[in-house]
């Protein structure tokens, strides 16, 4: 078995029979959502060290710290986050207030309505640049508010008064970094989303400072089930305006997420020093494989594009390293429905049109399981010509 920093490339229990029928033509592989499953071998290596046992008797009161301004935040939870963003470089915790939802998705909502209710004029225009993560619409749209308004692409977005462009850096879904595009003026305010800014998807080069950050632990480690994510936001009146939104939304977070989240934190913050079977050189390791074999693929046929992304200084690792995002922004070098293409193929991949492009691009979750990956890049390896396939 091939070994990655000391990990045998072992599978699940049933990983034998779930190979067999991804590589099946008749067993639908879904690489459209962003579930990210692919290290889990390396936490079933670490059983002992992360399990995390809770006392019937505990954590049964709503608070955690009534004299924080996110008073459902556990104070352990807190020292992990800030542990973790300082030995990695990659977010300044220093006179900030950090926010803990229910996932990243959560506390964009929350921030949405935050920023748009402490606007004097409403609703605030809501704008992301092309290609843009397609839930941020949904977000944005699905209730309808008064207080804020979707109005699409940052680049174009020309209107007057005041507005809110979400940057997600590594951008989801093409892996580029990304700053803000709008001219900014008065009323103009910028969400960062930095779900994807660790050293196993993209190399530190600084320490992200910003007045409002969001952060997901299921990007980082995998653990999406917990559904735990924080925000570092640095004017108080944005961060109570963001806890109003959870307490109505959730009256807080879950205890037992929070802890099982500490507890593997620091675990993770552990692993970073020397000697350590470091989860960040396993998980870069992991994706870089991954893409170097997507784009074996990718160049052995004259179907297909993907971005290139240039090298640089990592400051966690010390070194030059590749960028290797958790999604594939696949192309077509015609103008052809590539997800249609692959559904005849039983892939399902999220179409460029639910990000603002075209129908020739395709999001990848680069994040699946080894045994769907690997039947993703077995039926891609097929597509030699299109002159064969019937538009």
């Amino acid at each position: 078995m091939e070994k990655m920093n000391g990990f045998e490339s072992s599978k699940k229990s049933d990983s034998d029979s779930n190979k067999d029928k991804c590589l099946s033509d008749d067993v639908i592989i879904n690489l459209d959502q962003g579930d990210p499953t692919a290290f889990q071998e390396y936490w079933m290596k670490m059983t002992d060290r992360f399990t995390v046992v809770i006392p019937g008797w505990d954590l049964m009161s709503y608070f955690s710290d009534t004299k924080n301004v996110c008073w459902f935040l556990e104070p352990e939870l807190e020292k992990a986050i800030k542990a973790l963003h300082g030995t990695i470089g990659n977010a300044a915790t220093e006179e900030r207030y950090i926010v803990v939802g229910t996932g990243s998705s959560q506390l964009c909502q929350a921030a949405l309505f935050a920023l748009s209710s402490l606007s004097e004029v409403t609703p605030v225009s809501i704008v992301a640049a092309v290609p843009y993560y397609s839930t941020y619409v949904e977000e944005a749209s699905y209730l309808d508010s008064k207080l804020y308004k979707w109005e699409g692409d940052a680049r174009t977005f020309d209107k007057k008064g005041p507005y809110i462009e979400m940057v997600t850096s590594p951008n989801n879904p093409d892996g580029t970094m990304r700053e803000p595009v709008v001219n900014r003026r008065e009323g103009g305010k910028v969400i960062h989303d930095f779900a994807y800014y660790w050293p196993h998807y993209t190399p530190i080069t600084r320490r992200q400072d910003h007045d409002l950050m969001l952060f997901t632990f299921s990007k980082i480690t995998g653990h999406a089930g917990s559904r735990i994510g924080w925000a570092l936001v640095k004017d108080i009146e944005v961060a109570k305006k963001m806890v109003q939104y959870l307490t109505v939304n959730s009256i807080g977070v879950s205890k037992e997420s929070q802890t099982r989240a500490t507890t593997i934190l620091n675990e993770l913050t552990k692993t970073c020093q020397p000697q350590s079977e470091s989860f960040f050189e396993y998980g870069y390791e992991k994706m870089k494989s991954r893409w170097e074999r997507l784009r074996e693929v990718v160049e052995s046929s004259d179907v297909f594009t993907l971005p290139n992304y240039p090298q640089a200084f990592c400051n966690f690792f010390g070194k030059t390293i590749s960028t290797s995002p958790a999604f594939a922004w696949l192309g077509l070098k015609e103008e052809r429905d590539l997800g249609s293409l692959l559904k005849e193929k039983k892939v399902l991949a999220r179409g460029g049109d639910r990000c603002g492009c075209d129908k020739k691009y395709v999001r990848v979750n680069m994040l699946s399981r080894d045994d769907d990956y690997d039947g993703f890049l077995h039926r891609l390896a097929t597509i030699k010509d299109l002159k064969c396939i019937v538009p």
